[in-house]
Order: C-alpha cells, then structure tokens, then sequence
C-alpha cells in the first residue's frame, strides 16, 4: 500500500508537468502570518562589493566561490512555519556543508523584492542587495522584460537533471518561457478543507455551480479570499477555477487574448455577485489571507477554507490550528496547479552562493522534506521523481509520501481535477475587476 501512495503522488506530479503552469508566491502565500513581513523589505547591508569569479561549467568553483558568501534570499515572510523550515533547513545545510551563511530576508510581497532590484538598476548600483527570490510568474516576467535576470543558470546545476526541463509545467511559466533563468522549487495545487466532524463528505459540493447552491443552502458559511491584496493568492486562484468552469474549459486561458476575457468576465462576476449575499457576512467583507480564513474555519464560523498545500490539511493540524477532523478535498475539475521558483537578479552580489542554494532546494532529501506536514512547509515535489536513481534517496521520497495521511486529499483526486494557471496578463485584470464589479459594487 506505501507503494501504491507514493506511485499515486508521482502520477499526480507527473500530470502537474504537463499542465501549463504558474508559481506560488506572488507575495500571497500560504500562511499563518502571525510574525508579520515587512511591507519595505530591509536590505542586506554586508554584501560583498565583488562577488567573486568562478565557472558556472565547473561546480567545484562555483562551491569554491561561494564559501563564506552570505546570500540574501528575498522571500515571502508571511509564515511562520515556512520561515521556520527555510531557516532550520537550508540555513543549517548551506553552513555545515558550504559554509554559506542565510540572511532570509521576509516579504510582505514578492513585488517588493522586484521593486528593490529595479530601483537598484536605475540607480547604476551593481552589485545589489538581492541574491535570490522566491518568484512567481508575473514578478518573474517583470523583471525578464526588465533584463535584471541572472540568464543561462537553471538547467546547469547539478540537480537540474532531476526537473523535467521538456515539460510545459516547468519551462512556461504563467504561460511566459523560463529561458533557463529560473529553477523549480516545489508544486502546489488548489483544495478546499472541510471538517469531517462537523460537514458531511456526501454532501460537499465537487463543482462551481454545486458551490453556489451548497454556499446558499448553507448562508454565512462559505467564504474565499480577497484576491486583490498581498494575500490574496489563493483568491485569486479560486476565482480563475471559476471562470474556467463557466467559460467551458482551462486550456484557452494559457495565452492571453483581451477579447476572450471581454467575452466571458461578465458571467464570471455575475456568478460573485450571486454568490455574494449567501457568504460570510453577506459578502460586505472577504478574508485578506489564508491565514484569516483559517482562523474563520477554526472558530466554526465558516465550514470550509482553502489551501495549496499537498498536506491538505496536515501543516494546519500540525500546527494546533486545524482540528483532526479537518480534510481537504477537491472539484471534479478545474483545481489549479503549479510550480514555483527561485531566480537570481542579474546584480546579484553573491551569485555562487545563490547557484549553490537553488541546487540544494532540489536535492532528494529536501524536497522529501518538503512535503511532510510537521516540516511546516507542506508544498509538493518539483523533481521528477522517475530521474532519481539514488536508493537511498528514492526511499526518502517514498516514506515522505506515505505520511501524508488522510488530512491529504487523495492523490488520484488530484491528478483527476488538475489543470494549469492562466496566462500572467489576466492577473491584473481579474483583482481590478473583481473590485470594481464584485466588491464595489
């Protein structure tokens, strides 16, 4: 039974490569945020001004390079558990085997991090202050067109072998190509959580349309995301299963075409709108984050909540703050899936170092880590497990699979409603039109 388990997951993560894909971290997140980020990032203070030479073709300089560099790894700090697993993780490894130092610096928003690099860019100053960052689609398309990125990197490290660098899931992004100036770091995808103690599994809604009729069958008990705030990911990521419900499908809005949206946001917004008085608090006020709404489910005030995470439930619970009882689940279709990444800025200071850290976030034992609830990082594998051929490290990958346990929505449930992100240029569209059609209104 482990066996099958962890065949299932892979088959899931498998089926995420060949969907189009988009990254994580816009600066939204998936988090408690007890431990705010900050709004105006600090910046590192200690970089170097020559970050050394070395040979991206020679690994052995590239490690040479990189000892006693600190690398300034720009991230989104809205979770605790996460900062915790970055700093308790990569920190310890990059010092004990690299001799590296981790100056994680938090974000309120990923765009921040791209600010600081533009602004450094127009003031003539190279070296930066960004090493690296944990990137999504539409800040890394920002800061390509700019030409601020590290280029020809990704598929040059060692643990590149382990991606599947010819899959659309890995080498588009938010329907925008890699370029090979950025590397995978994990996958996520789109669920919903419910408490089996108090929601009967029969009685769950498994479409959009089947939302709408449970939320008003149930008034006050339902609610999502603002997606226009810096939290706001996973909003936005339920509002885009529903427009690709209502429109017929997900596969049209991987490039992007201004009068496909025209044609068919209305019904989108007109579906919010009916949706809107049978919500938590009629609709007058949304969560602003996965946090809160979490909060909101935990207190009983709404039956469901929302998470990427490929725990499910399990980093919640973990945590204290989801009861044991909580499941995730998903719709029979349209549940949106990715890949995330990290990319170095073009005047990065410490670039060995930043090189040596993206190949340390594909090696087998983390991303096994990765993956295990009580971690507190809870996103999946960004390796194609079938290119692991180490035994010991296919087995680590194996046991982190079978302890997802049933606070993980059942991976067969997951490759059956999987399909890919829309093209970056909706993004923007969809936040200002939901609040000028849905919130305002």
């Amino acid at each position: 039974m482990k066996r099958i388990v962890f065949l299932l997951v892979v088959f899931t993560l498998l089926l995420a490569a060949c969907a189009p894909a988009s990254p994580l971290p816009s600066g939204e997140g998936q988090g408690e945020g007890s431990q705010p980020a900050a709004t105006n990032p600090p910046v590192a203070t200690d970089a170097p001004i020559v970050a050394g030479e070395f040979d991206l073709n020679n690994w052995d300089s590239v490690l040479a390079t990189a000892k006693g560099q600190t690398i300034n790894w720009y991230i989104w700090g809205g979770s605790d558990s996460i900062n915790a697993y970055v700093d308790n993780f990569y920190g310890k490894a990059l010092k004990e085997r690299y001799g590296i130092t981790l100056n994680r610096v938090p974000l309120a928003d990923t765009a921040d991090a791209v600010n600081q690099v533009l602004s450094e860019k127009q003031a003539g100053t190279d070296p930066g202050s960004v090493d690296l960052i944990w990137i999504n689609g539409e800040n890394f398309f920002t800061l390509k067109q700019a030409d601020m990125l590290y280029k020809d990197w990704a598929q040059k490290i060692p643990n590149a072998k382990l991606v599947n660098w010819e899959n659309p899931a890995i080498n588009l992004d938010f329907g925008h190509p890699v370029d090979n100036q950025e590397s995978p770091w994990s996958s996520a995808q789109f669920q919903f959580i419910h408490d089996s103690a108090r929601t009967n599994k029969d009685e769950l809604p498994h479409s959009y349309a089947e939302l709408k009729d449970w939320a008003c069958t149930h008034p006050g008990r339902f609610t999502y995301i603002d997606p226009s705030g810096s939290g706001g990911f996973l909003g936005v990521r339920f509002i885009k299963g529903a427009l690709y419900e209502i429109s017929g499908g997900a596969e049209q809005w991987q490039k992007f075409d201004q009068a496909l949206w025209d044609q068919h946001s209305p019904a989108l917004w007109a579906y919010l709108s009916d949706l809107e008085p049978c919500l938590w608090r009629n609709g007058e006020t949304y969560p602003k984050d996965e946090s809160e709404l979490v909060n909101l489910f935990a207190n009983s005030e709404v039956d469901l909540s929302m998470t990427n995470d490929i725990t499910g439930a399990g980093r919640w619970i973990s945590d204290g703050r989801m009861p044991e009882t909580a499941r995730a689940f998903v719709f029979d279709n349209y549940m949106i899936g990715d890949f995330n990444y990290v990319a170095i800025p073009l005047n990065a200071p410490n670039k060995a170092a930043a090189l040596v850290l993206a190949n340390l976030l594909l090696e087998p034992e983390f991303q096994a880590a990765q993956i295990l609830p009580e971690n507190g990082f809870g996103l999946g594998y960004a390796i194609d497990v079938t290119r692991v051929t180490d035994t010991s490290a296919l087995s680590a990958l194996e046991t982190a699979a079978s302890q997802l346990g049933d606070a993980a929505t059942p991976a067969s449930d997951l490759a059956k409603s999987l399909v890919g992100d829309s093209a970056a240029e909706y993004q923007g569209l969809l936040e200002q039109d939901w609040l000028t059609f849905v919130l305002q209104k």
